[in-house]
């Protein structure tokens, strides 16, 4: 059983609908840094598609032990729900002073639903900025494309390239816009990556405190006390450097419609963009 103080709470949940990543610094205790690390050199086996998360990575694995963390298993609970199916795992090895780098993309083909799923990467090592690291577009989870499609762009405003300390994840909404940048250091560099599919309707995983329990009654579904509404409203509101307006009001719209879906409340919105749409006399 999860404690709720490992749960998610609204403000993350909502970062994670506007920006469609979470990052967590430094939560990987350096004795299964190190483990992973040799772990990953002797060869990581793969579950097939489909498993269980509890019947992958079984002990002594120290990926089962980071993914068993209280922190871990609490953070993908609240995005994907109990013991999710494993998808796939990626080992990056980038080699030391390499010439190039990943092109920007989206994993997968186009896809369409408003589930999600989650991609967890793992950095086990420190990561300064000539290793290269992932390189995310924040905000560009609902722009939907084929893999490879924006290949072209390079440096957009507002892109995130991780520097960061061992023991750090980062959670992705699958859809988001990321690449691996080059190594120009001496070094090799780590990063493990695993892919979970919900098998449970994504409502309302995370630590819901305070939210109303009838969502069907006539009031917000945050309480006023707390002021939540306010402060999820905002973050949903925020653009991203790289919106123009007209795109910016559109992947606003596209948060609305996501955390209506996480919620339940489908009375939500922001700036009364979602509801204008919806008029209909």
């Amino acid at each position: 059983m999860i404690e709720q103080s490992n749960l998610l709470d609204n403000k993350q949940m909502a970062l994670f609908v506007a920006k469609g990543y979470l990052r967590f610094d430094e939560v990987i205790p350096d004795d299964i840094n190190h483990a992973v690390m040799a772990e990953i050199d002797r060869g990581i086996k793969a579950s097939p598609a489909g498993t269980p998360l509890s019947a992958c990575y079984p002990d002594p694995s120290p990926i089962g032990k980071m993914l068993r963390l209280p922190l871990v298993a609490g953070l993908i609970q609240s995005l994907v729900g109990p013991d999710p199916l494993f998808d796939h795992q990626a080992v990056h090895v980038r080699q030391p002073n390499e010439d190039s780098a990943q092109p920007l993309h989206a994993d997968s083909i186009i896809d369409t639903r408003t589930a999600f799923d989650i991609q967890l990467m793992y950095f086990p090592h420190d990561v300064p900025a000539n290793m290269g690291g992932t390189l995310l577009l924040p905000g560009s989870q609902y722009r939907r494309v084929n893999e490879s499609d924006i290949a072209r762009y390079q440096n957009m405003l507002g892109q995130v390239q991780m520097v960061c300390k061992a023991g750090t994840l980062l959670v992705l909404h699958h859809g988001i816009w990321h690449c691996g940048r080059q190594n120009k250091t001496n070094e090799k560099r780590y990063m493990f990556k695993v892919r979970l599919n919900p098998v449970v309707r994504q409502l309302r995983l995370w630590n819901t405190d305070n939210l109303v329990s009838d969502v069907g009654a006539s009031k917000p579904i945050f309480t006023k006390e707390t002021n939540a509404i306010e402060d999820v409203q905002t973050i949903l509101a925020r653009s991203e450097p790289w919106f123009e307006d007209a795109s910016g009001r559109l992947e606003i719209v596209n948060r609305v419609k996501m955390w209506r879906y996480i919620s339940g409340d489908d009375r939500f919105d922001v700036h009364y963009w979602m509801t204008r749409l919806e008029n209909t006399p």
